[in-house]
């Protein structure tokens, strides 16, 4: 049971990873590809939860931990040049 439930999970988490990729190549603006790249790696966060379930290794989970702070402190820093015009006050 576990394992129709991982294959439905890389499906499912494989399609959105390509479908958010497709919306960060062809954004209609900025904005639109910001969230698309934030998506992005939360779903690569999802990704490595899943391979790390399957593999019964906990190494994966301290990875998507560090993986979902970059990922927020690149995303916070990506608005803000985008509003302000600079990272840094």
């Amino acid at each position: 049971m576990l394992t129709v439930a991982l294959g439905f999970g890389y499906l499912a988490v494989a399609t959105s990873m390509v479908l958010c990729l497709i919306r960060l190549l062809r954004g209609p603006d900025m904005p639109d590809r910001v969230m698309a790249a934030d998506t992005l790696y939360v779903n690569g966060i999802a990704m490595l939860v899943l391979v790390g379930i399957s593999l019964h290794q906990t190494l994966y989970f301290e990875a998507a931990l560090l993986i979902a702070m970059a990922g927020f402190v690149g995303t916070v820093a990506w608005c803000k040049y985008l509003t302000r015009g600079s990272c840094i006050d």
